[in-house]
């Protein structure tokens, strides 16, 4: 009787040995496979699904619009996801804005902006868009309107300028808030 019960116990710690091994490899494997399927922000950006989860107020909007800009002149993207990534900020713009921005000469214009950021080595190293109680809205010849800064910090080597931008949001039919227009702050005049 002695015999067997080792024998039991020997098979019960084999087994136990064999299945904490096999949930150990799984697991392991399954964390592997993860990790290669991590997303580029280039990826992140483009996956977001405009019909359900367009941005829905100006800050949000203009947070978006500026993880797009930091796609084009942080990361090295290819020719397609640069021409992805102008469409998806199209998508963003009111109708007025792209009937005078032609999407082939945007495409041309952007891709050798991009190039002299690069050639320079400048990067966005940070943003910072106004809080939404800073948002301006107003209405003009019918249409509902929103004015909000944003900031931005750009690096070139070891130095780094700061700007400020200001954008005009403009909302359409749908009750999106679409991009109409932006200069530097320094450019506009207050009213």
């Amino acid at each position: 009787m002695k015999k067997s019960t080792v024998r039991i116990t020997i098979v019960l710690i084999i087994l136990i040995v064999g299945v904490v091994g096999v949930y150990a490899y799984l697991a392991n494997r399954s964390r592997s496979i993860a990790d290669s399927a991590s997303m580029t922000n280039v990826e992140k950006v483009l996956s977001r699904d405009m019909e359900y989860d367009y941005p829905p107020t100006p800050k949000e909007l203009l947070k978006y619009y500026n993880e797009i800009q930091k796609c084009f002149y942080n990361e090295n993207c290819s020719d397609d996801e640069i021409e992805a990534l102008a469409n998806r900020a199209r998508e963003l713009y009111d109708e007025e804005l792209l009937a005078n921005n032609e999407l082939g000469v945007h495409i041309l214009s952007l891709k050798e902006e991009i190039k002299d950021y690069k050639d320079h080595k400048r990067i966005i190293t940070a943003v910072s868009v106004a809080a939404s109680t800073n948002v301006d809205f107003f209405e003009e010849d019918g249409f509902e309107f929103a004015r909000i800064y944003c900031g931005y910090n750009v690096t070139e080597g070891s130095t780094t300028k700061q700007t400020r931008q200001i954008f005009l949001l403009r909302r359409d039919a749908d009750r999106r808030w679409k991009i109409y227009g932006w200069d530097l702050a320094d450019h506009v005049n207050p009213q």
